[in-house]
């Protein structure tokens, strides 16, 4: 099997199953938010005394997340032979993006915080 061909989906996928393309995106989208929330709290406490979600740890961690959830988002967007609904998972790989992308963000303004901090 090819990894182009990894995500399939039946054509008579119920609602509330879980495909490959969903399970996917949803660990995308789950790894995509706690770099969000992980880059939040480093761009609160910027000089990394108050524990490991803080100052630069917590910037690095915010932005490996984010590029995991654009990673995975990404993979199911660009595998994805239908739209949604189809159980390719789509809208759960779009929300892994955009969320990755905050989460990348987030993670940049950390940084720089830290090293000013610093």
């Amino acid at each position: 099997m090819s990894i182009g061909h990894a995500l399939t989906a039946a054509a008579d996928v119920g609602a509330y199953q879980l495909t490959s393309g969903r399970l996917v995106s949803i660990v995308g989208m789950v790894v995509a938010v706690a770099g969000v929330v992980i880059g939040v709290l480093a761009l609160a406490r910027p000089g990394g005394r108050l524990g490991t979600g803080s100052g630069r740890l917590g910037a690095t961690v915010a932005l490996t997340a984010g590029l995991v959830g654009v990673a995975l988002g990404g993979y199911v967007v660009a595998a994805a032979k239908g739209g949604p609904g189809t159980g390719y998972g789509i809208v759960g790989g779009v929300m892994a993006l955009v969320v990755g992308l905050i989460a990348l963000g987030l993670g940049g303004l950390a940084t720089t915080r830290a090293r000013r901090a610093h």
